[in-house]
């Protein structure tokens, strides 16, 4: 058994074959987090989830890049556009509602994006001011909830990490994507946070970084439909986690079974995951 702690079936890559997409991953076995981007992916995480008994989960949240506010122009992925629009306010109460069904395991993916910039100080400024703002207030919604956090994170880990130790109560939760350095690792380790790693290991060197995070603090994803590992080309998606926990074991110098054990039930753990 596997589970995939990060994946979008609910964006419009799948729109045609979705329930087919699921299907294909319960019937090897793998397990699906499907993460919200923003209100309206959250919402469809959470319909995609209710379909079945057991296997599959959502979590809520805006991503930083629909906080742009007409500061800047952002592409939005073609995947994304059926159910997402470029912009969004968080509004506490409506995921607050999201949040009353069971099947909704974690707040996410929130955070950090500076990878696309305005063209002024004073327009940066204000895009990061707007992603602090929105992200204590999902941060928040996380402790009313007790629920744990997964946390988007690029060009920004300096900012993540000098937020979450500020908070009086720490976040349980997981760096989704890592892709940064063994010190910036240790910095989120040492704030009780676990790491996410999918297909961009097999982009990025990050050997050294999973050979040296413990066990017990290391989750899979995919993060379909992006990221696909090799051998598989295309779009990607839950049931190719198995390319990931491959790699891994390999640099672990474990078995595939052993950290297929380990992971599963690092996520159960943190998610608190049901039948």
């Amino acid at each position: 058994m596997l589970i995939d702690t990060h994946a979008h079936v609910n964006f419009s890559a799948y729109k045609n074959d979705a329930d087919k997409v699921i299907s294909r991953s319960l019937e090897n076995n793998v397990w699906i987090i499907n993460v919200g981007s923003q209100y309206s992916t959250s919402k469809r995480a959470v319909e995609i989830a209710e379909k079945y008994s057991r296997g599959v989960y959502a979590a809520i949240g805006v991503h930083p890049i629909h906080l742009s506010n007409g500061i800047f122009k952002t592409k939005i992925d073609k995947e994304e556009i059926e159910f997402e629009t470029r912009e969004e306010e968080f509004d506490y109460e409506k995921y607050k509602e999201l949040a009353r069904s069971k099947k909704v395991v974690a707040v996410g993916e929130i955070g950090f994006d500076y990878w696309y910039k305005p063209k002024t100080k004073t327009k940066l400024d204000e895009f990061k001011n707007r992603q602090r703002e929105t992200f204590v207030k999902q941060l928040k919604l996380a402790e009313d909830l007790n629920l744990p956090v997964i946390f988007h994170c690029r060009v920004a880990h300096d900012d993540l990490t000098d937020i979450l130790e500020s908070q009086n109560e720490k976040p349980r939760g997981v760096i989704h994507c890592f892709s940064g350095n063994w010190d910036e690792a240790q910095r989120y380790l040492a704030n009780g946070l676990s790491l996410g790693f999918n297909g961009i290991i097999f982009k990025l060197n990050l050997d050294e970084v999973i050979a040296k995070t413990p066990l017990e603090r290391i989750l899979i994803e995919t993060d379909c439909p992006y990221l696909t590992p090799p051998p598989m080309e295309g779009r990607n998606e839950p049931s190719y986690v198995k390319y990931v926990a491959e790699k891994i074991a390999k640099i672990k110098k474990l078995s595939y079974e052993e950290i297929s054990d380990i992971t599963v039930k690092n996520a159960v753990k943190l998610f608190n995951l049901h039948g």
